[in-house]
């Protein structure tokens, strides 16, 4: 008798019941006869040799220790996305290759030597970071707490980004396109998070992204650039998962804000049906 296939969906200590997209997967995949379970990735008391595949999910707190998450993704048997996918996409440096690669970005000064003169709002972040920890909208009269915020980022060795603040993301908000086995299946509108001066305390998911993200359709534009983006992607194959982050520029024309590959939540619960399709991709894996 051949034993049924078995995957693991990852998950961190903070939220070990898995997100909700976690847990709509592992029922969907139950229907699908695969046993699936969610675990905490650095959890020593898991066999990960037991499973076919490990699917990452809800690893929230990778940014507190991403060489000890990548070493354990490398270690895995078989983890998706790939280990080299997340290595890339861990830290968002990944936007120059992207940019290089002709896809239009916000506009991103690497390391800057102080704030800018240009720019009348604008948010300093580092490049190893989720659900905007870490992140700051800085703007006129807030200039010596802007300075405080880049050297503390600085002295803490981190790379640091700079980008203006786009209107659009106040009046259209973010786009999110999701992919899922490298077929477009819904998007997402997201509302702001960054309040002037302040950024988002605690993990992304946690209570804070639900509420603000509304099912939407996305445009030829912003499905011609999404799909540009995941071809720029190192290695030229499908992913199982993708979520492509874009905004209006002041032009009208989207631009890439963040392109996620390791760990984002897919908003399956505000496309019905969209959970099976996922299952479907996991056990056609398997």
């Amino acid at each position: 008798m051949t034993a049924s296939p078995r995957c693991a969906l990852a998950t961190c200590d903070r939220l070990p019941e898995g997100s909700d997209d976690a847990r709509m997967l592992a029922a969907a995949l139950a229907g699908l006869g695969v046993a699936a379970d969610i675990a905490v990735w650095d959890d020593p008391a898991v066999d990960w040799s037991r499973y076919d595949l490990v699917v990452i999910r809800s690893t929230w707190d990778y940014t507190d220790r991403r060489d000890a998450f990548l070493a354990w993704a490398d270690s895995l048997p078989r983890v998706l996305n790939p280990a080299d996918v997340l290595r890339w996409n861990t830290d968002k440096v990944y936007l120059r290759d992207l940019e290089a690669a002709g896809v239009p970005i916000v506009p991103t000064r690497w390391d800057p030597d102080g704030i800018p003169a240009d720019w009348p709002e604008f948010v300093l972040k580092p490049s190893v970071s989720s659900g905007s920890r870490d992140t700051a909208r800085w703007g006129a009269g807030e200039e010596d707490a802007a300075r405080a915020h880049l050297r503390d980022l600085r002295d803490a060795g981190r790379t640091v980004m700079r980008q203006p603040y786009l209107d659009a993301v106040d009046t259209a908000g973010e786009t999110a396109l999701v992919f899922i086995g490298g077929e477009y299946s819904h998007a997402g509108r997201k509302a702001r998070v960054l309040n002037p001066g302040a950024g988002i305390e605690g993990l992304a998911g946690l209570g804070e992204t639900r509420g603000r993200v509304t099912a939407t359709t996305a445009t030829g534009a912003e499905l011609d650039l999404a799909h540009r983006v995941l071809a720029a992607v190192p290695g030229g194959r499908d992913l199982l998962y993708a979520r492509v982050d874009l905004i209006p520029g002041p032009d009208g024309d989207p631009l890439l804000i963040e392109l996620e590959l390791t760990e984002p939540a897919l908003y399956l619960e505000h496309a019905p049906g969209s959970e099976t399709c996922f299952a479907k991709a996991v056990a056609g894996l398997l």
